[in-house]
């Protein structure tokens, strides 16, 4: 029985020296595995592993030690990889000692003091003024239709707007477009939400407008963005007259730049007799909406159809809105209607009101005429009105104001 034990326990020392020799060379072996994010295509290496075959790596090359991925590295140059995920074989990726050489430039010891810190803030604020001054680009097309002597225009999309909404920094843009100089042709396009490269693709057709008359039209695009709770923010317009364009040949394709728009105040407009008058003891304002003369032909006839929306502001936030009766076709309405406000608060400072005269039309909607701002921070007259109401409380004042564009 001795020689059987014996050669048991040599059985089993060989057996536990395999077993020891095995795990100690797979334990020195890495891992013939790697993560892979399936989303983002990205390979994440763990620290152990000291493979020579990474994953878009030439099978030939070996790693040096300063190139391994640490544990939270990332491989995220996706730009250069094809369809599989793979480089190219024949690029190389720059170790990231070459990237820091590459992304700080060597600066001469004579130089570095004539630069300073109010040069670099300078160069960046330059920069950043560039990028607000940009309102992106409009793309559309005209042609004329010759069988059914109409004028088409296709509003196809517009890129690169600015945010107008600071909390999601998004816009919910639609365009409005005029034919000018008569404004009788007036269209628009469908909000889209939450975008800055609208894609309207939207195509209006114009009948009635001869062939000899388009090179004297001048279209007028403004681009908003839509604003549930209070007007609607203007990103800018762009004005692209039809001079020297030749028609004849089918559609053509053009941008333009969306330049900032010029609310201008003119004759043009027309004017509005008001008259104000605040209540301190009983903390209210009396508007008066007297007369309008010089109003802007806004309809085929040559005449409108006036009326006057008047909103009363808190911290610029409607509170109350009041209008007139509409007068039939006149450039001169007489109003004479009175309207009384309760104020929420003391004084005027934070107080305004906002007089809109439209055009009453019952076959589209209503279109503005001319608009109105009078408070403590208006410019012009309508600043200088209410300065004098505060100051002369109970007394009834009237001024006529100039309209400006709305």
């Amino acid at each position: 029985m001795a020689p059987v034990s014996s050669s048991t326990e040599a059985f089993v020392s060989l057996f536990s020296w395999i077993c020891c020799q095995r795990k100690s060379t797979k334990s020195n072996k890495t891992p013939p595995y790697k993560f892979v994010h399936v989303l983002k295509g990205v390979d994440i290496y763990p620290e152990n592993l000291n493979s020579k075959k990474k994953f878009g790596a030439d099978e030939k090359t070996e790693l040096s030690p300063k190139s391994l991925v640490s544990k939270s590295s990332l491989h995220l140059d996706l730009e250069k990889r094809d369809l599989n995920g793979n480089f190219p074989k024949a690029n190389k990726v720059r170790s990231s000692p070459d990237l820091e050489d590459f992304s700080q430039p060597q600066i001469p010891e004579n130089e570095k003091e004539s630069i300073s810190p109010e040069s670099i803030k300078s160069s960046t604020s330059l920069s950043s003024v560039d990028r607000q001054d940009k309102l992106g680009t409009l793309f559309f097309s005209v042609e004329y239709n010759f069988e059914k002597k109409a004028f088409v225009v296709n509003i196809k999309e517009a890129r690169s707007l600015p945010a107008m909404d600071e909390q999601s920094m998004t816009s919910d843009p639609y365009i409005k477009m005029t034919i000018l100089p008569e404004k009788k042709h007036k269209v628009k396009t469908r909000v889209l939400r939450k975008t800055l490269d609208p894609a309207f693709d939207e195509t209006f057709t114009f009948y009635g407008i001869p062939y000899s008359q388009v090179q004297d039209l001048v279209l007028h695009f403004i681009i908003l963005s839509f604003d549930r709770f209070s007007r609607d923010d203007v990103i800018g317009e762009v004005h692209f007259p039809l001079s020297g364009i030749e028609l004849s040949d089918g559609r053509i394709l053009l941008n333009r730049e969306i330049n900032k728009r010029n609310i201008r105040k003119s004759a043009g407009r027309g004017e509005l007799l008001i008259s104000l008058c605040y209540q301190s003891t009983t903390n209210t304002l009396t508007v008066v909406v007297l007369k309008a003369r010089h109003l802007p032909k806004a309809d085929i006839s040559g005449l409108s159809d006036p009326y006057v929306k008047v909103n009363l502001y808190h911290a610029k936030k409607r509170i109350s809105k009041k209008k007139t009766h509409v007068k039939k076709c006149t450039p001169n309405a007489v109003f004479n209607e009175l309207f009384v406000f309760d104020i929420p608060c003391e004084g005027l400072e934070d107080i305004s009101v906002e007089f809109l005269v439209m055009d009453s039309d019952r076959g589209s909607r209503n279109e503005i005429i001319g608009r109105l701002i009078l408070g403590a921070s208006a410019d012009g007259t309508g600043g200088e009105h209410w300065k004098e109401i505060c100051e002369h409380p109970r007394r009834q004042i009237a001024k006529w104001h100039m309209l400006c564009d709305g």
